[in-house]
């Protein structure tokens, strides 16, 4: 059996529903935009979301009022206890396989066969059910025993009253890729208004004026995870650079408050972005430009990317990325080291080229095809050397002239530039010498 190709995207009303769908749960959730917002990110990226508050302050609401706002996913709702083994999440036995001695789960019904899931009290959950779930909510496959099973999951959210770190749990936490701490209202304006909101509602989800269909939310994390065929927003490789080089000092800044006492934290561990979690980031900066209609990445996305790296609630954080973000974007700005680093980059696509193709030496490197850093060595050619046209000793002493006159303008672009320093001089001995190049 064949299936249909999905009807192409309406960017634009995909956009407008999706905005329409946030001011409608901000409407029904009082004070909690800043959460809505970051799971409405998962959703759109395809990843989980934690939330962490004390009890009664409606995390069951949200979640429920959040999937309520799309149709035609299949949701999963479950509160976990010690006493709960996996079957709880995956399914029953299948006795029938189980009289042939092979233990497999019927899935359906489970979180494995669920588009979204609510996992209440997770940490509550044993730590043999937390470790299967692992490979779940990462790899969405079910992997017990003999028993390998894709699994339909798009997000889970969870809820807990309290963080439980182990081995286990702490990864765990690293597959909930967007964290919140979830506060009760105290202030009595705040209360009146949630007070109208349950004499309304009863506490309950309200139906929306109109739902997404679900397979429109999975061709949108297809857009913003880079796999979609319908369209493609670029990630500048400046962007790429500037934003690690935003999310390394933050982390620098959160460890150094930690070390100080002065920020909040777990006693005795330091503040630590996994590598699967940093590049969780680059699917977020294209939910932002796809919600501002864009096609490409900017430097401003950059800024938004709290919404990944900071725990939602807990201020200190939020103002340590506000810390970084400003000081490096202003050191950026004044001082023209974001041109620079384009420029490097575009440098080092050059390099990239001539680690694969050697031969391209031989030839004047301002006419290799498809090489943006190409007139920017054609007009320092000229203005250094008097020529446009080198050749392979010529190159050589074109590009190490380049990079060695090359004032960066800030300690990141300063590494930048010893490091391509290095890899030219390896790509001129690796030829020199007739050895075979390591990609």
């Amino acid at each position: 059996m064949t299936t249909s190709a999905p009807k192409p995207l309406n960017v634009q009303q995909v956009i407008l529903d999706l905005q329409d769908a946030i001011e409608f749960v901000n409407g029904r959730l009082i004070n909690r935009a800043d959460v809505v917002e970051q799971i409405f990110c998962a959703l759109l990226t395809g990843e989980h979301a934690l939330i962490q508050s004390r009890t009664g302050v409606g995390k069951s609401l949200m979640t429920e009022q959040i999937f309520r706002m799309f149709k035609g996913a299949r949701y999963f709702k479950v509160q976990a206890s010690k006493e709960q083994q996996p079957d709880t999440y995956f399914g029953g036995l299948n006795i029938e396989e189980l009289k042939q001695g092979r233990i497999i789960h019927n899935t359906a019904g489970s979180l494995v066969e669920s588009e979204f899931g609510f996992i209440d009290e997770i940490f509550d959950a044993n730590d043999f059910t937390l470790r299967a779930l692992l490979a779940l909510l990462n790899e969405r496959e079910l992997i017990l025993g003999a028993q390998r099973e894709r699994a339909a999951i798009h997000t889970v959210i969870a809820a807990t009253n309290y963080l439980r770190i182990s081995e286990i749990t702490e990864a765990l936490l690293d597959r909930f890729t967007y964290q919140s701490v979830v506060y009760p209202d105290k202030d009595p304006y705040l209360q009146y208004r949630i007070a109208q909101q349950y004499l309304r509602h009863g506490g309950q989800p309200a139906t929306p004026p109109k739902q997404i269909e679900f397979e429109t939310l999975r061709q949108v994390t297809a857009i913003c995870t880079g796999s979609s065929d319908q369209m493609e927003i670029a990630i500048p490789p400046e962007i790429i650079y500037y934003g690690n080089v935003v999310v390394r000092y933050y982390e620098e800044l959160r460890n150094r408050q930690l070390a100080q006492g002065t920020s909040y934290g777990t006693p005795g561990r330091d503040y630590y972005i996994s590598p699967r979690k940093q590049v969780k980031a680059f699917d977020l900066l294209r939910a932002i430009a796809f919600m501002h209609g864009r096609s490409s990445v900017t430097q401003a996305d950059v800024e938004k990317l709290y919404v990944l790296f900071t725990t939602i609630g807990i201020e200190d954080e939020r103002n340590s990325w506000n810390k970084a973000t400003s000081a490096l974007s202003h050191q950026f700005g004044a001082s023209q080291a974001f041109e620079q680093l384009k420029t490097l980059l575009e440098f080092k696509a050059l390099l990239d080229q001539l680690k694969v193709n050697p031969d391209l030496l031989q030839q004047p490197l301002t006419s290799i095809e498809n090489l943006p850093i190409k007139r920017t060595l054609r007009e320092w050619a000229k203005e250094t050397f008097g020529m446009a046209d080198v050749q392979v000793e010529q190159n050589r002493r074109l590009m190490t002239d380049y990079l060695d006159r090359f004032q960066p303008a800030t300690d990141e672009v300063r590494d930048l530039r010893a490091q391509l320093q290095h890899d030219l001089h390896q790509i001129f001995r690796v030829r020199n010498s007739g050895e075979t190049p390591l990609h």
